[in-house]
């Protein structure tokens, strides 16, 4: 069957619940195709027909709707139809290698529409019994250079092939010959950034459950057809691919590359867990940021609830309630008084307690100060389940850690800290990783504006720009 070096970041630390981590809702799956937006809601299917769909691209259940049952499907959205590719039979099951990739249309993938109905499935690619590649595992291309439209297809137990498309009807290109372009892995796909045309597909054992091996890797290449090396040079038809995602903590399996293009900047992968020890062992769609490192995709990380110095790239300086600094009563020792055996005496950090009398009532400004370790500058970040989510992520309410006060948008895109949360979409933030690994910080009550530091002391709301450090935090654990 079609069968995505972990970055450390700043939210890769604290300990989370299993919510955080996983899709919720019932995101069983195998074998993903790329996620696909329509009409508002999400869509992605899976081996043996059917699939998932979302409302909010966190909660996922079953009703997506693809005949032709199979293996393997991909997904592309060619001006305002939909292209659904998917293979009948193959992956070397059995001994034998014979199989068929096929395509087809939709107006619409909501099943509901009277819109909504398939045309009849054509067959793109073939393989033979004995053949040495097998047509399955198909992953939809369209050069954003040329318009042409390729699909990739093959398995570990043979090569993987490319064939070119005609874009409007799904059919093969006559007279094209599919080349050779990789080995050793399956579930393969293209994508395309900054001149270079990359080719991800799957390594390792498939259908193991938590024994399965399965890991995301990729090659890159100046042209179209190949030949795709990896990092270090080598051919991915000679076994070559550079890391992309690997196993987890308590997730193994990941296979099945798509890529969805949130905003400028933010980019994220869907995939599927061959197992998740925390729903039953079973097969689960999973969506990771994608960060580039290098000229390389890379998964990142889930982020994690917990507390927080919030530093923005601007200059470094934290995000922090608008109270006076208290001191903290400790003289000053310069290391020239020092008596050499005076004994060491380990201080304790300035305490909520020994400051919170000193804060005023009700709502409080925000700003951006100097990371000094103090209570008014650490945020405790906890998951809201009931507030629902986004693509690959939940909302999150952002406290002064031990206290009810939370950080808040206002009317006029500004922000301050209300005395105590409240549920309002105001109180309720998004947070997502840009591809160079700081994250956007965005209030659920003004999508596309987000929290910025539009001078070294000012927090504020601005249109998301990723071009701009004004935009960009980091979350550094504490």
């Amino acid at each position: 069957m079609k069968t995505i070096a972990k970055i450390f970041t700043a939210a890769s630390f604290a300990l989370i619940s299993v919510s955080a981590l996983a899709q919720e809702g019932q995101p069983w799956i195998h074998d993903p195709s790329t996620i696909m937006e329509c009409d508002g809601k999400y869509y992605t299917f899976g081996t043996g027909g059917g699939g998932l769909i979302s409302e909010d691209g966190w909660n996922w259940f079953g009703g997506a709707v693809r005949p032709g049952g199979g293996a393997a499907p991909d997904a592309i959205k060619i001006g305002d139809r939909y292209l659904i590719a998917y293979s009948a039979t193959g992956g070397g099951l059995g001994g034998g290698h014979a199989g068929r990739v096929l395509t087809m249309w939709n107006k619409t993938l909501d099943p509901n529409s009277p819109d909504f109905g398939y045309t009849e499935a054509i067959e793109v690619a073939h393989s033979e019994i004995d053949e040495d590649c097998d047509a399955i595992d198909a992953g939809l291309f369209m050069d954003p250079n040329t318009g042409r439209l390729y699909c990739t297809y093959g398995t570990y137990f043979g090569f993987i092939r490319m064939v070119e498309l005609d874009p409007k009807t799904g059919a093969k290109v006559e007279g094209t010959v599919d080349p050779n372009i990789a080995i050793d892995c399956e579930a393969t796909t293209m994508i395309y950034r900054d001149g270079w045309y990359y080719l991800l597909g799957t390594h390792g054992t498939c259908c193991d459950g938590v024994n399965s091996t399965y890991n995301i890797v990729v090659g890159r290449s100046k042209n179209v057809t190949g030949p795709f090396l990896d990092n270090m040079g080598r051919d991915m038809v000679a076994g070559g691919g550079k890391m992309v995602i690997d196993g987890d903590d308590r997730q193994f399996g990941a296979g099945h590359f798509g890529r969805y293009i949130e905003d400028e900047g933010i980019e994220k992968m869907s995939f599927h867990w061959e197992a998740d020890l925390d729903r039953s062992a079973r097969s689960v769609l999973a969506i990771r940021p994608i960060l580039w490192v290098n000229g390389w995709p890379v998964g990142g990380e889930a982020f994690k609830a917990g507390t927080y110095e919030i530093s923005s790239v601007r200059r470094g300086y934290a995000l922090e309630l608008a109270v006076d600094f208290v001191r903290q009563n400790i003289a000053r020792r310069g290391g020239w008084r020092m008596d050499p055996d005076e004994p060491i005496v380990v201080h304790p950090n300035q305490t909520l307690e020994e400051v919170i009398g000193t804060w005023p009532e009700g709502e409080i400004p925000a700003r951006i100060g100097d990371w000094m370790n103090r209570p008014h500058q650490r945020w405790t970040l906890t998951v809201v389940p009931e507030a629902g989510g986004y693509l690959g992520g939940q909302y999150y309410k952002i406290q002064i850690e031990g206290t009810d006060k939370t950080l808040a948008a206002t009317e006029d895109l500004d922000v301050t800290v209300a005395p105590a949360y409240d549920g309002s979409d105001a109180q309720l933030w998004r947070i997502e990783q840009a591809i160079d690994g700081t994250y956007r910080i965005m209030p659920k009550s003004t999508p596309g504006y987000v929290l910025s530091s539009v001078a070294d002391s000012t927090p504020s709301l601005t249109k998301w720009d990723f071009n701009s450090d004004n935009c960009k935090w980091n979350f550094i654990a504490k």
